[in-house]
């Protein structure tokens, strides 16, 4: 039932939707912008992600490199990129959490929260 037992004011709740809808748009492009780093091995390789998941740069400390060692490398990496993701998805919840919350906390379809 709506209050006073009344149709609800479409209106009022396009305006609303579209509001929402803008915020969200501008919320994915600062996280789109933003970035964060993850790191493996003591800082050994590092890996940049932006909030929106995307890998921008991989930086790998020549003490890392052992030619009859590729493999721990291949972890090391794989580890790096793994944090800097999980960094982004924290980001991303953090930023997209209110959003989810205006929309009566249901969270939004197809992200991870």
């Amino acid at each position: 039932m709506f209050p006073g037992g009344g149709q609800p004011d479409m209106q009022a709740l396009l305006q609303q939707a579209q509001q929402m809808q803008e915020q969200l748009q501008r919320t994915q492009a600062e996280l789109a912008a933003a970035t964060v780093e993850g790191t493996a091995g003591g800082g050994l390789v590092k890996a940049t992600v932006s909030g929106a998941g995307e890998l921008k740069a991989l930086v790998i400390a020549p003490e890392a490199v052992d030619p009859d060692d590729t493999e721990t490398l291949a972890d090391l990496v794989v580890a790096a990129v793994r944090d800097a993701t999980d960094a982004a998805q924290r980001l991303a919840a953090e930023r997209l959490g209110p959003l989810a919350q205006g929309l009566g906390g249901g969270g939004i379809p197809g992200l991870p929260f």
